[in-house]
């Protein structure tokens, strides 16, 4: 199959971002932002990625740092069990608590701050989401695969998961060269495309 086919057919059978999946309408505004923050805080840990979605749904309500830090830890439990995200609610309901505080208190909630002082350096975002409680270099790196539909310098961003997917399918694992295959605002969905060919057992199978 042509490069370019292949690459359509993998973004209609898995192109949805996983931002989009939870419910998140992304866009370069203090809400949906740290929305994803706290989706790629629960999709970083050892837990299933439909489990951590459901889990960023039962915590759409808390959709600001304020609200989550003004939520009670046990809420936060309670909303993350509900999901299904029982093995680690209780650290992770602190951990949401922690990271609200720090971004209230550094960048006034709103994420475009850390934007401003990366200052259009792509890996100093990523040295700035890794203080945040229980992000770390993975979470750092799924947000940045999300987070280049509305921040363009993070542009190509894939993590290694993505780059693992594109190897199973026979695409390019540079990720300029791998970038040339779609437009520039289609960049996360193939990044989540690529991601689920690597954790999802039927979507290689149906690209291929």
């Amino acid at each position: 199959m042509p490069v370019q086919d292949k690459v359509r057919t993998l973004l209609d059978e898995a192109g949805t971002s996983y931002a989009s999946e939870a419910g998140i309408k992304l866009a370069d505004k203090p809400s949906p932002l740290y929305r994803l923050v706290v989706l790629s805080v629960l999709l970083s840990t050892r837990i299933k990625a439909d489990i951590a979605v459901h889990a960023a749904r039962e915590l759409a309500p808390w959709n600001s740092p304020q609200k989550m830090f003004d939520a009670t830890w046990q809420q936060r439990v309670d909303a993350l069990g509900g999901a299904g995200y029982r093995r680690y609610d209780e650290s992770t309901a602190t951990a949401l608590g922690q990271g609200a505080e720090l971004l209230i208190d550094r960048y006034h909630g709103d994420l475009r701050r850390l934007r401003a002082k990366a200052d259009g350096d792509p890996e100093e975002v990523r040295t700035l989401l890794v203080e945040l409680p229980r992000l770390g270099p993975v979470g750092a790196d799924i947000f940045c695969r999300e987070a280049q539909l509305v921040w363009p310098e993070l542009r190509p961003s894939f993590d290694s998961k993505a780059l693992s997917g594109a190897k199973k399918l026979g695409l390019p694992t540079d990720p300029d060269e791998l970038a040339g295959l779609v437009e520039g605002h289609d960049l996360a969905r193939l990044a989540a495309a690529l991601v689920r060919s690597t954790l999802q057992r039927g979507v290689a199978p149906a690209v291929r």
